[in-house]
């Protein structure tokens, strides 16, 4: 690979796009479970008969839920940073990092499908 290539080609931007679209279905899985957990969908109307619960159980619960919501929030952060991405790969655009113009490499691509700045450049914005 050359170091003055300015863009992956459209047969390596396929590539990552099937990654991406992989990863994206994943992700609205998981994230439809969250919900569903969240909005008791799945327990089908139990949680509330049998034995009065304590105020402890009480406080677990709202933690747990909070903690579900969180993990719901990431994950929708998540799909649309995926979303963001296949928006890139479309424009040609994907892979080069918005700090530097560079290529990021192809490996941390793989890593972390959304990327949008090498390493450099966000250990750069880090210490800064």
């Amino acid at each position: 690979m050359s170091t003055d290539k300015t863009r992956y080609s459209d047969a390596e931007l396929e590539q990552f796009k099937e990654l991406i679209n992989k990863k994206l279905e994943e992700a609205q899985v998981d994230y439809n479970l969250l919900k569903g957990s969240l909005s008791h969908n799945d327990d089908h109307g139990t949680d509330d008969t049998g034995r009065t619960f304590n105020m402890m159980e009480d406080g677990s619960e709202t933690l747990s839920r909070e903690e579900v919501a969180q993990l719901a929030a990431r994950q929708e952060k998540f799909i649309q940073s995926l979303r963001a991405a296949l928006v890139r790969i479309q424009n040609k655009t994907y892979g080069i990092c918005r700090v530097s113009g560079q290529l990021i490499p192809k490996e941390r691509l793989r890593l972390v499908p959304h990327a949008t700045m090498s390493i450099d450049a966000k250990n750069a914005q880090k210490n800064s």
